[in-house]
Order: C-alpha cells, then sequence, then structure tokens
C-alpha cells in the first residue's frame, strides 16, 4: 500500500491556508499541530483530525500563527498572506455591538442580507458570522435563499433554522428542527410567482420567531442570498430585503449591485460593499452538479453515511401527489374572449402516480388535508421514488421515516436523485 503524503504548513499571523480535495479524488485529512486556528469562524481542536471529502474547498485561518497538516493528496494547496479577513472580522464586531444594544434596549438583533454574484463567497461569509456569533454565546437565525444550494435542507428548498453551536468542518449546521418550505427547483427563475410567495410566508414566520424568544431576537439573523443579481433576480433580493425587514446589506465583490442597492434601498437600510476572499473560486457546471446529488444524499444517509433510510412501498391510492405551477397558454390559443391565467405559475395541480415521478424527490407536506394551503405550508421532510410498479399500483420511496408515514400529501420537484 502506498505512503499517504503528508504535507507540513507554518501558518504566519494573519495567514490562510488554501485547498481543495480532487472532485474525483480521495478524501483529505487536516489536522492543527501547534497554535491557533479556524475554520470558517469554527476553531480548531489541536491533534484532532478533520476529514474533507472528495470536492471539498477550505480555507483555514490563524490569527496568532499555527501549524496545520494534510495527510493526502489534494488538487490544491497554498499559503495566502492577502486575506478580508479583518474586514469580516470588524463586520462581526459591529453585529456584536447591535446585538449588545438590542439586549440593553430589549429590541430585535441585526437583520443581514449577504448578496453578490455567483461564486464570491456568501455562504462561506454567512457561515463564519454566525460562528463567530455563536462563539459569543449567541442563537442566531440562518436563513438559506439559495434554492440551487441546499445550505439548511436539500436543493429546491429555502429554510431557516436556529443556529446553537458553530458549524464543524464536514458536519455542517445543527439542523435541530429547520423550518423548509418547497419551491421544487434549483433555478430561481422557473417560477418567480411561488418563490416570492413562500419567502414572504418564511419572513412572516421567522420574524414572529423573534417576538416568542428573546435571546433568539437579541442574536439577529443572517441571509444568505442566490447570485442571480440582475433584472428579476435583483427584484427577488429586494423583495427579501423587505419582506425580512433587514436592516443591513453586505454585498460582495460588485459594485454595481452595491451601487443600485444605495439607490432602492430605505434610509433604514446600511448597504456596504466588501472584497471576497481570493479563495472564492468559480465552480463549474460539473461541480455544482455533484454538491447538489451529494446534498440529497447525505439528507438520506448523513455527511458520514451513520444514517439508515427505509425503502417503504405506498400504494397508488394512499397518498395524493401535486405539482405547483401550470404551463402559461397563450392568448392567441385559446377561445376568443378568454384571458390567460395570470395564476397558472401557483396552481396546484394533482398528478397521478405513475413512471414519470421515477427519481424525483417529492416533500411531504405538513399539510392534514388537501383544504390547507399547500403552497404555504412547510414540508416535514423528503422521499425519493425508487421504483413505480403500474402494474400494483405501488411505488416505493427512499425514506427517512419507516412506514407507515406520517403524510400523505406530497409536492414533486425537479430534484432527481439515483441510488449508485
Amino acid at each position: 500500500m502506498a505512503a499517504v503524503p503528508v504535507q507540513e504548513f507554518k501558518l504566519e499571523p494573519d495567514n490562510e491556508l488554501r485547498f481543495e480535495t480532487e472532485l474525483k479524488g480521495d478524501s483529505v485529512r487536516l489536522e492543527l499541530r501547534s497554535g491557533t486556528a479556524e475554520l470558517f469562524g469554527c476553531e480548531l481542536v489541536k491533534g484532532r483530525e478533520y476529514v474533507f471529502e472528495k470536492g471539498a474547498k477550505a480555507a483555514v485561518f490563524t490569527w496568532d500563527g499555527a501549524t496545520v497538516e494534510l495527510k493526502g493528496k489534494p488538487e490544491a494547496a497554498y499559503i495566502a498572506k492577502e486575506t478580508p479577513m479583518v474586514i469580516y472580522l470588524n463586520t462581526h464586531a459591529v453585529l456584536e455591538q447591535l446585538r449588545r444594544k438590542a439586549e440593553a434596549e430589549e429590541g430585535r438583533g441585526p437583520i443581514v442580507m449577504v448578496v453578490g454574484p455567483a461564486d464570491v463567497g456568501k455562504s462561506t461569509l454567512c457561515r463564519m458570522m454566525l460562528n463567530w456569533g455563536v462563539r459569543m454565546g449567541r442563537k442566531p437565525l440562518f436563513v438559506d435563499l439559495d434554492v440551487g444550494q441546499g445550505n439548511i435542507s436539500i436543493p429546491g428548498t429555502i429554510g431557516a433554522v436556529m443556529v446553537e453551536r458553530p458549524a464543524m468542518p464536514g458536519d455542517g449546521y445543527n439542523l435541530n428542527a429547520p423550518l423548509v418550505y418547497h419551491y421544487g427547483h434549483i433555478s430561481p427563475e422557473k417560477n418567480l410567482e411561488l418563490l416570492k410567495i413562500v419567502t414572504s410566508k418564511l419572513a412572516s414566520f421567522v420574524l414572529q420567531k423573534f417576538e416568542t424568544n428573546k435571546r433568539v431576537a437579541h442574536s439577529g439573523m443572517i441571509i444568505n442570498t442566490c447570485g442571480w443579481v440582475k433584472g428579476d433576480g435583483y427584484k427577488l433580493l429586494t423583495h427579501a430585503a423587505s419582506a425580512f425587514e433587514v436592516d443591513l446589506i453586505v454585498v460582495l465583490d460588485q459594485e454595481r449591485l452595491y451601487n443600485e442597492l444605495i439607490r432602492d434601498m430605505p434610509n433604514f437600510v446600511k448597504v456596504v460593499f466588501q472584497p471576497k476572499s481570493g479563495g472564492a473560486v468559480e465552480r463549474n457546471r460539473q461541480f455544482r452538479i455533484s454538491t447538489r446529488e451529494s446534498k440529497v444524499r447525505q439528507y438520506f444517509y448523513g455527511p458520514k453515511n451513520t444514517l439508515f433510510p427505509q425503502n417503504v412501498q405506498v400504494n397508488f391510492d394512499d397518498i395524493k401527489v401535486f405539482k405547483i405551477g401550470a404551463p402559461k397558454v397563450s392568448a392567441a390559443l385559446l377561445p376568443e374572449g378568454m384571458m390567460p391565467d395570470e395564476n397558472s405559475m401557483t396552481r396546484i395541480v394533482p398528478v397521478s402516480p405513475g413512471p414519470d415521478l421515477l427519481h424525483h424527490i417529492m416533500a411531504m407536506s405538513y399539510a392534514e388535508s388537501t383544504e390547507e394551503d399547500l403552497l404555504t405550508t412547510n414540508v416535514l421532510g423528503f422521499v425519493c421514488v425508487l421504483n413505480v410498479d403500474t402494474e400494483k399500483q405501488k411505488l416505493t420511496l427512499l425514506s427517512p421515516h419507516p412506514a407507515p408515514l406520517p403524510r400523505n400529501i406530497f409536492l414533486i420537484s425537479d430534484v432527481q436523485y439515483m441510488e449508485i
């Protein structure tokens, strides 16, 4: 057996070790040997090995100097001496001042939205600010509006979760009772009307959370957004800023977006421009596809394959499947005098179980009957259609929950997953 390559890096104060693992390669192990260092705001424990699976991108930063060791063969690994970490930490310091003021005045902590084009490090900055806040004893809310990525749940959803402990490398956020809404597409432009509706519903719910939990209210909220910042994408950003009653918008890397928001936001919303980290690199299409597949797999099997989902069989007649949105019909194709349905993209359309469902993810709605508003009801969880038996009229579902399933109303998603 070939020896595992080992590299040692000595980091000076305010230096950062950036490394990437190969998309189709082996995992890489990181160990802090001496000094102090953190990864995306999470303090590393000396002597502990942290595992980074294929396709991972990481940056280990030290304020005071450290020695770290990489075991394995990363695709790239280098030390960066110029980083925006001081700027980011200053932002955290301002947020902490606002939290202390909120405590003193029994008010609401800062509500921050991070925006910018794709691949500028929005999710990473959100993670750092959340981790730093938790290390100060806070319990901030994290809201993820990036439907293509799925930081809280799977791609094709938006959601919110209270962050009570730092997001450890490789483990992600402690997803204890997240609030998740179905959208069903990985692109926000697929159904703008639906995305605005569920964004407003999510905002209404989390703002109510502030009224019932003072500690969460004092801690505030960090909101991650997608990288579509032009045209309708910009309208989605301004809609979210209004719905969540945002106090501060952090714009990464794009001065045009910064100036547009300065122009359009109310005076009480502060807009700041910050540089992206040099470690934020462009992700190609294959990497995005692989990441989405990994997110879905982690939902069913856990980050380290520690979960054991069930194969559950259900009869066609025992479940109700719907999709949201129907194709818009041109006025030229309609009978004379009829107008196109302006609400077609938010219409609830029944779907008969059949071969077309194969490999699709379906969201299990919290709704107990179809009399409830399926658009704005959050979801209980997800299943994947493994097999469709039209002869026996049965579906085989991959499910985190054993039979019988707690609900029978499902919303079909464009997101698909195939067992390997």
